[in-house]
């Protein structure tokens, strides 16, 4: 089962958490904090697979892909197959750049409530939508006055 994912910045700052166990919020530092350490101070010709039992309890993996100045990072047990986490990072990190055209941690922290649907297909859709909608404002703004006067009479 997945415990949780994360993404967060190279500064160790959080991102994006969302905890499928629960977790009171005062914890969510400490973890994100334990997370953090782990993954800066590991070299970058490892494995991007990790023990976390000290973090998370017994049993717990995690799987994370570092691109420029984030980590992806899910949080999961032993019933999970390591390869398929890893697939699941790729495909999280492909959906966010469909999603904004090469993502980076500015598109995650001023576009949150577009990153929280879990559904790579819901995402793109909504997105591809508030595009459409945000093209048709634009567009009607830029109509000058007096041609709009024209039309409405």
């Amino acid at each position: 089962m997945i415990q949780a994912v994360m993404v967060i910045s190279t500064q160790g700052k959080p991102r994006l958490l969302k905890f499928y166990n629960f977790q009171p919020p005062e914890k969510h530092q400490e973890l994100v904090r334990g997370v953090f350490q782990l993954l800066s101070a590991r070299p970058e010709n490892v494995s991007n697979f990790v023990e976390a039992d000290a973090i998370f309890g017994p049993g717990a993996k995690l799987v994370y892909k570092h691109l420029a100045t984030l980590y992806f990072v899910f949080i999961f047990d032993s019933s999970e197959n390591e390869l398929a986490m890893l697939d699941l990072v790729q495909v999280f990190v492909e959906t966010l750049d469909r999603c904004f055209k090469n993502v980076c941690e500015l598109d995650i922290v001023f576009n949150f409530n577009k990153v929280i649907e879990t559904s790579s297909e819901q995402i793109v859709k909504s997105v591809e939508e508030i595009a459409r909608l945000e093209k048709q404002s634009s567009t009607a703004s830029i109509i000058p006055k007096s041609i709009s006067d024209r039309f409405s009479r």
